[in-house]
C-alpha cells in the first residue's frame, strides 16, 4: 500500500549554513534530525516522500538535502515529491504589508496536489522516534481516517527553559476530544509546571506528527476558505491557519475523531541553543546501543 511521509520544511531559512536548527548535524556523519525521520518512516513501510518548502530555497534544499534523500530513497523504492508553500497561494488578496506565513495548515494545503495515500504528517527539526512512525503506518493502512502520535509530556521536555505543549485530552477510547495549547512549561524538582500550575508528567502531547487521508485535505481546503472570511479580516497580518486549531474545531463540531496512538519514545528537538550537545549525546548514545547504524540507511 502507498503512503506519504509529508515533511513540513517550508521554516528553514533561505541562507543555508550555521545557525539554521534544521540542518545541525546530530552526529559524526553529518546527519540531520530529517535524515533520522526519514530513515525511520521507510522503516515503519511508508515509500512516499513529499518535502514541503518554499520555492526561494529549492536549489540549495535539493543541494544540501534533496538529492542526498532522493539518491538513497531511490534504492529502497521509495518516491520524492515537492511542494511549495506560498504566501500568495490563498483563496482571496494578500493583505497589504502581510509577510508572515500562512502556518501549518496551508503548508499541508500545499501538498494537495502530490498526495493521494494516507500520509504522516510531521516537523522538520523534530525527531520522534521510532515508535510513533510505526503506530500511525499501521493504523492508517489498517483503514484509519485520522490519528495522532500521543507522546508522554515528561519525554518532550528540554532542560534549558520553558517550551509549549498542546495538552491532549481524551475519552475512555483513546479518541481525542481536545488539545489544549499550553505555555511556559518547565520542569520542576516535583515535574513540571505551567505558569504556577503543577502537570500531570504522564500527560499526553501533540508534537504535530498527524496521520491523515486525503479526504482531509478537502476539508482542510474548505476550512481555509473560511479562515480566510472570518480570521484575516479581524488580525491580517499575523492570522495564522494551524492544523491542532482546524482539527480542535472540526473536533468540537463533531465533524471529525481522532485517534491518539500513544508513544514513548522521547522527542528530541533543538528549541535553545543549549539543547544542541544534549541532542547530540542522545544520538551518539543511541548508535552506541545499536539503535541506529553509523551508515544510516544501511538497515534498510
Amino acid at each position: 500500500m502507498k503512503t506519504t511521509l509529508l515533511i513540513m520544511a517550508a521554516g528553514i531559512g533561505s541562507r543555508f549554513g550555521g545557525g539554521i536548527k534544521q540542518l545541525e548535524p546530530v552526529d559524526e556523519s553529518g546527519h540531520i534530525i530529517m535524515d533520522y525521520s526519514i530513515h525511520d518512516a521507510i522503516e515503519a513501510g511508508f515509500n512516499h516522500v513529499v518535502f514541503v518548502i518554499r520555492k526561494d530555497i529549492e536549489k540549495e534544499f535539493r543541494e544540501v538535502i534533496g538529492d542526498r534523500i532522493a539518491a538513497v530513497c531511490a534504492g529502497h523504492g521509495v518516491t520524492v515529491d515537492y511542494a511549495f508553500q506560498d504566501l500568495h497561494d490563498i483563496p482571496g488578496q494578500l493583505p497589504e504589508g502581510r509577510t508572515k506565513p500562512w502556518g501549518t495548515g496551508q503548508a499541508v494545503l500545499a501538498a494537495k496536489k502530490v498526495v493521494d495515500t494516507p500520509f504522516i504528517v510531521i516537523n522538520a527539526d523534530d525527531y520522534y522516534g521510532k515508535e510513533g512512525f510505526r503506530a500511525v503506518h499501521e493504523y492508517l493502512v489498517s483503514g484509519g481516517d485520522a490519528c495522532m502520535a500521543g507522546f508522554v509530556l515528561k519525554n518532550t521536555l528540554s532542560d534549558n527553559g520553558s517550551v509549549t505543549r498542546g495538552i491532549c485530552a481524551m475519552d475512555a477510547d483513546s479518541n481525542l476530544t481536545k488539545v489544549v495549547e499550553t505555555k511556559n512549561i518547565i520542569k520542576t524538582a516535583e515535574g513540571a509546571e505551567a505558569d504556577g500550575v503543577k502537570l500531570d508528567l504522564d500527560s499526553l502531547v501533540s508534537m504535530n506528527m498527524w496521520g491523515l487521508t486525503p479526504a482531509f485535505l478537502n476539508m482542510l481546503e474548505e476550512g481555509f476558505a473560511e479562515f480566510f472570511q472570518k480570521e484575516v479580516p479581524a488580525n491580517p497580518l499575523k492570522a495564522e491557519y494551524l492544523i491542532p486549531t482546524f482539527i480542535g474545531e472540526r473536533l468540537a463540531q463533531g465533524k471529525m475523531s481522532v485517534k491518539v496512538l500513544k508513544t514513548n519514545d522521547t522527542w528530541y528537538g533543538m528549541t535553545y541553543k543549549e539543547d544542541v550537545p544534549e541532542v547530540k549525546e542522545s544520538f551518539r548514545q543511541m548508535l552506541k546501543a545499536g539503535v541506529y547504524q553509523q551508515d544510516l540507511f544501511a538497515d534498510l
